[in-house]
């Protein structure tokens, strides 16, 4: 049987992709269709026809699988954020958790792997977790200021200021912002055109300390009547920063390098367990703080630190990993490649009265081998914690000849976790124990710590 485009087909969805799509069988033949889960039988329409899968849009259900839910959001469907709102939150976690060991069994090699695997740590509440967003602004067909998030695989937005992922302030923040832009007709920025001024709007909260940062992104340099904005939002609760980020780039790219601060401070603080941390708009920070916590203490009991080991913590960001570890340890290395993040990693040793940490600027992939062949430096644990692209071949040959007794790997990919833990067990090391833990509730993405062990 052929498809084509715009066949009409009834199917009955067998699984979940790796972006939590729904996939169905037509003799042997995958299609994909968004918003659809196992069990559920669908009309669906063909949108796109390959030569060895497809995919397809739901038209209609005709039969709703059991674990399908009523999603709390209304624009759940339309919307990029969340792919998996319509899916019952333990069916949610059934999938991280198989996601995770399908990849290790089919890209890892790994055999046996799931006796090794603990069980998934799921949230106890999976709305309103996100401390970090950034929504676009643009304007819709009557002209009136729209902000929200983009549709899927579009840069169309969608119009939102109740979003069930999000911190509920934002909402507040945002009609206030909306209600500015109008009254003083401010134009939101057009990609096409390169016009207008306001691009995004970008909150952060602070989960523990209630401190809040708002910051406009502008095709420029200066916020009109800027000081009436200011006299608006300094009325919330907890306000602490308000400042605007100037991008002028023709680019995807959300941020531009400078931030001017209107009102406040440069940063809001957090904390993460104990360890208290400086957030400017432009920190890497981990956007889930209370399973941010679960991850880390995860980790630390991974390295099995007793207090007279070194540790090298690489990709470390402003240091969130680095200085938990430096709770434990004896000393603590960091390596990372934005300047600006191992500043506010050294601040933020300082404000905890940490003095057994050390941070490098650089690639991990560089610094390592370099500090290892110059300076004999060693290792008793090795954390990982690398983008989504995985660790670097060089970096993991330098991990491999520097034998460290254990590897903390924590991951945001499956796929490139498998293929560097591959490496990694070809070399004398093996796996012990993973643990998968659910941070992005809805979506599906899902973090892994995982523990390695020299086998010499």
């Amino acid at each position: 049987m052929e498809l084509k485009k715009n066949d009409i087909l009834t199917v009955i969805i067998q699984d979940l992709g790796s972006e939590g799509e729904g996939i169905a069988k037509v003799e042997g033949y995958p299609i994909f269709i968004k918003d659809a889960v196992p069990n559920d039988v669908v009309k669906i329409k063909i949108i796109k026809a390959k030569k060895t899968y497809g995919y397809g849009r739901v038209e209609e259900i005709i039969e709703p699988s059991k674990d399908r839910v009523e999603p709390k959001c209304p624009v759940a469907r339309q919307c990029g954020g969340c792919s998996l709102q319509h899916y019952s939150y333990e069916k949610q976690l059934e999938y991280k958790q198989n996601k995770v060991k399908n990849c290790l069994e089919r890209i890892g090699g790994l055999v046996g792997i799931e006796e090794k695997m603990e069980p998934i740590l799921g949230m106890e509440e999976p709305w309103y977790y996100r401390n970090k967003a950034q929504f676009p602004v643009g304007k819709n067909k009557d002209g009136k200021i729209v902000t929200g998030f983009y549709a899927g695989r579009t840069h169309s937005i969608i119009d939102n200021t109740h979003c069930y992922i999000q911190a509920k302030i934002n909402e507040t923040i945002l009609e206030m912002i909306k209600e500015f832009l109008q009254e003083y007709q401010i134009a939101p920025y057009e990609e096409e055109s390169h016009q207008g001024l306001v691009r995004h709007i970008l909150t952060r909260v602070g989960f523990v300390t209630g401190e809040i940062m708002v910051c406009l992104v502008l095709n420029g340099e200066v916020l009109p009547n800027a000081d009436k904005l200011i006299e608006r939002l300094i009325k919330i609760d907890g306000m602490k920063s308000i400042s605007i980020n100037s991008n002028k780039e023709k680019t995807n790219k959300i941020l531009g390098n400078k931030v001017i601060t209107l009102w406040g401070s440069d940063t809001i603080t957090d904390y993460i367990g104990d360890v208290k941390y400086q957030i400017s708009p432009l920190s890497f920070y981990q956007v889930n703080p209370i399973q941010t916590k679960v991850l880390y203490k995860k980790a630390l009991e991974y390295a099995q630190l007793k207090g007279e080991e070194t540790v090298w913590d690489l990709y470390c960001g402003i240091g969130t990993i680095s200085l938990f570890l430096a709770q434990k340890a004896k000393q603590v290395y960091g390596v990372e490649i934005i300047p600006e993040a191992i500043e506010d990693a050294r601040k933020n040793a300082k404000l905890n009265g940490m003095d057994n940490v050390e941070f490098f600027v650089g690639k991990a992939e560089d610094v390592l081998p370099e500090q290892y062949e110059k300076n004999k430096v060693y290792a008793d644990v090795i954390v990982v914690d690398p983008p989504r692209k995985g660790c670097d071949e060089t970096l993991l040959n330098t991990m491999v000849t520097m034998q460290p007794k254990r590897i903390v790997y924590v991951s945001c990919d499956p796929a490139t976790l498998a293929r560097d833990l591959k490496i990694l067990c070809a070399n004398g090391y093996e796996v012990e124990k993973v643990q998968v833990v659910d941070q992005f509730g809805h979506t599906a993405h899902v973090e892994t710590v995982c523990l390695l062990n020299c086998k010499k």
